[in-house]
C-alpha cells in the first residue's frame, strides 16, 4: 500500500523515517507533506516523495496518516476530503484529543478511521502505540498495526481508553524520565560523576523494562530476585514507600487523567 503522511513535523517525520529505516515499505511508497518542503530534504534524499499539496498526496495513496496540530485538523481535512474514497482510503489519526467521531463528522463520508496514540520514543522506533478502530475491516486494522509495529510496540484498545492511554503511555515517558533524573541525582550524591550516573541509571531502567517485556513476569517477581533478607535493596525500597513513592506516582497518574478529561 502507498502511504501519505499529512504533516511532516516531528511526529510525521519520525513515522516516515521509522518506516524507511525498518524496510516496511519502499521510500517511494511514502508521500509526506509540509508547507516548507525544504525541511523534509533528508527524507527526500532517501527516496520519499515530498509535497506541499495534501490533496495530491492523498490521491496517490491508500493509507492517510494525519499528523497535524489538534487546532487545525478541520481546516486540513477540508482541503482534501473531496478526494477521499471510502472504498480505497483508511485515515489514521495521530492527533491527541481528537476522537474518531469528530474526524468522521469532518470528513462527511464513511471512510474507515483508525486512531493511533504513539509516544515520543517513536523517534527511535521504540514507541508504545495504542490503536482504536472505527469502521476499518480486520485486514486494514492489521496492516496499520503492522505499520506501527515497525516503530515500537502496539496494542488495540477501546477508544474510551484513549485518554487513559495518553496518560500511561505518553505522559508516562515523562514520569519515567523524572525517575531516571532522580536516580542520577542520587548516584552523584553517592560518588559518581553525572555522565557515569546517567549511563548506569538509564541502562538499568532499560534492562528492567526489557525483563518484563521478554519474560512476561510481574514486577514483584523480579523485585524478589534482588531483595535479600536484611539487604540494602529492601531497606531502600521500604524507605521510598515510607516517603510515598508508589502512592505519589499513582496520584500523579490519576491527576493527569482528571486533567485530560476536562
Amino acid at each position: 500500500m502507498k502511504i501519505a503522511i499529512i504533516g511532516g513535523g516531528n511526529l510525521g517525520g519520525s513515522i516516515a523515517q521509522g518506516l524507511v529505516s525498518s524496510g516496511f515499505c519502499k521510500p517511494s511508497a511514502i508521500s509526506i507533506t509540509r508547507r516548507n518542503v525544504q525541511q523534509l530534504k533528508a527524507l527526500q534524499e532517501q527516496g520519499c516523495q515530498v509535497l506541499s499539496d495534501n490533496k495530491k498526496a492523498v490521491q496517490q495513496s491508500d493509507i492517510i496518516i494525519l499528523a497535524v496540530k489538534p487546532y487545525n485538523y478541520n481546516e486540513v481535512l477540508a482541503g482534501f476530503k473531496s478526494v477521499l474514497n471510502a472504498k480505497k482510503h483508511v485515515l489514521v489519526s495521530v492527533i491527541t484529543g481528537v476522537w474518531t467521531e469528530q474526524l468522521q463528522k469532518a470528513i462527511g463520508k464513511p471512510v474507515p478511521v483508525i486512531r493511533a496514540m504513539p509516544n515520543t520514543a517513536i523517534a527511535i522506533q521504540q514507541s508504545m502505540t495504542c490503536l482504536s478502530n472505527a469502521g476499518a475491516d480486520a485486514k486494514q486494522l492489521n496492516y496499520v498495526q503492522q505499520l506501527f509495529d515497525q516503530l515500537g510496540r502496539t496494542v488495540v484498545i477501546d477508544e474510551k481508553l484513549m485518554d487513559a492511554a495518553t496518560v500511561l503511555g505518553a505522559c508516562g515517558t515523562a514520569y519515567a524520565l523524572r525517575y531516571i533524573r532522580a536516580n542520577i541525582q542520587g548516584g552523584i550524591e553517592i560518588g559518581f560523576d553525572a555522565k557515569t550516573a546517567s549511563l548506569i541509571a538509564a541502562q538499568t531502567v532499560l534492562g528492567a523494562a526489557d525483563l518484563l517485556l521478554k519474560t512476561g513476569n510481574h514486577p514483584e517477581h523480579e523485585i524478589d530476585k534482588v531483595t535479600t533478607p536484611k539487604g540494602c535493596t529492601i531497606v531502600g525500597l521500604n524507605e521510598m514507600e515510607h516517603q510515598g513513592f508508589s502512592s505519589s506516582l499513582i496520584r500523579g497518574i490519576i491527576t493527569s487523567y482528571e486533567k485530560i478529561g476536562k
